[in-house]
């Protein structure tokens, strides 16, 4: 799906991005408030948690089509340092994971599809982890973070319930009630 995007996507040698395997922190978003009082994973542990969200958006599909790349390689981007994932495990119990997500600007249109992707690629993939959850977050800076959250907390309680990731109503609206959540 690269080379979608007038704004680039760039291949693995594109100078703009870092090394595959590298931690950067400062081409890292803060962990926001989603992450206090967890287990924030760094070094090494970032690296093998995101490069598993590489793996799986890449078979769902959970790309930023503005950028024309697979999500997972906006932690990369050195065009932008403030905006990706960070992850933390929870204090109380380590098979949980969290998973923040800081987008590019606050009023990024892709954020909800984008969480909801990345949720569903998670947990809808959890054999290919060793996670019970993953629970997914926008950061609190996005316009509608709190709709965001409170889609991402209503799909993460029917997961709990079911066991299953929730998929589209019939007629083709997603069970959150967003048109745009189609992973």
């Amino acid at each position: 799906m690269s080379g979608l995007s007038p704004f680039g996507g760039g291949g693995s040698d594109d100078a703009t991005f870092d090394e595959d395997g590298e931690f950067v922190p400062e081409h890292l978003p803060e962990p926001g408030p989603f992450l206090d009082g967890h287990e924030v994973l760094v070094g090494d542990d970032h690296v093998a948690v995101h490069e598993i969200a590489h793996e799986l958006f890449e078979e769902r599909g959970v790309y930023d089509m503005t950028f024309g790349y697979n999500l997972a390689r906006l932690n990369a981007d050195t065009r932008h340092p403030e905006a990706g994932f960070r992850y933390a495990e929870e204090a109380d119990d380590p098979s949980v994971l969290r998973a923040e997500f800081t987008p590019t600007t606050a009023f990024c249109p892709q954020t909800h599809t984008l969480t909801v992707g990345a949720f569903r690629a998670w947990n809808g993939l959890a054999e290919r982890h060793d996670y019970e959850i993953v629970r997914i977050r926008a950061a609190p800076m996005h316009q509608e973070s709190d709709a965001v959250n409170d889609q991402l907390r209503s799909l993460e309680e029917e997961y709990r319930e079911t066991g299953t990731v929730p998929e589209a109503d019939e007629d083709g609206a997603p069970t959150t009630g967003s048109p745009d959540a189609p992973f």
